[in-house]
């Protein structure tokens, strides 16, 4: 099962998943709770300043609900094909 998750309001989530035809779940976490608990919010780098926000990952988690493979800090192009290719 796919899922999305982001710090989005669900009005919004679901304006953006008509825009693009996205057919999976996307989940809302404006506490930031499931970020934290994956490792995807910390520090990186934006326009040359470090910030602190929203690191873009994929967590593979396998059947048995433990984690199998963690993808950080990945760029749209190429990914899903990447992801894909590992699984």
């Amino acid at each position: 099962m796919i899922v999305g998750v982001s710090r989005d309001k669900p009005e919004t989530q679901k304006k953006w998943a008509e825009k693009l035809d996205i057919e999976f779940p996307l989940l809302s976490d404006p506490e930031e709770a499931v970020h934290l608990k994956y490792g995807a919010w910390g520090e990186k780098n934006m326009y040359g300043k470090k910030v602190t926000g929203p690191v873009r990952s994929t967590i593979i988690i396998d059947e048995n609900g433990k984690v199998a493979r963690i993808y950080r800090n990945v760029k749209a192009e190429g990914h899903a094909a990447k992801v894909l290719a590992n699984l």
